[in-house]
């Protein structure tokens, strides 16, 4: 059973929102880490937005600072990942993922990683 599943990627114009959502159906995340990561064609995965399950301390890359929110909802056992202002450089596979040290920023220490959603911003 997958631990994390993401939801919400799609084609948007440039200037445009989208909403990511990470779902954990068959686990508590209670004392984890989230954080979303991106993956653009022969790039390597980059940390994009990280929150503690409680939803205590955001933390930004500076390439989205002020564009992307993260945030949870405990009661839904979700993480999700607000992105407006989007740009064609945020085009990538975003992947949702769980670790246990605060910030996860580092795509080797991350536990757990969700399958992927493709974002795709046009000109």
């Amino acid at each position: 059973q997958e631990q994390l599943v993401e939801s919400g990627g799609g084609l948007v114009q440039g200037g445009g929102s989208l909403r990511l959502s990470c779902a954990a159906p068959g686990r508590s995340f209670s004392r984890n880490v989230m954080a979303w990561f991106r993956q653009a064609p022969g790039k390597e995965r980059e940390f994009v937005a990280g929150i503690m399950w409680s939803g205590d301390l955001p933390d930004y890359a500076d390439s989205v600072k002020g564009r992307f929110t993260v945030s949870t909802d405990t009661a839904k056992n979700t993480v999700y990942l607000q992105m407006s202002s989007l740009k064609p450089e945020d085009t990538a596979m975003y992947y949702c993922a769980a670790g246990f040290r605060w910030p996860l920023q580092d795509p080797q220490v991350v536990s757990y990683w969700g399958q992927g959603t493709q974002v795709t911003v046009s000109s």
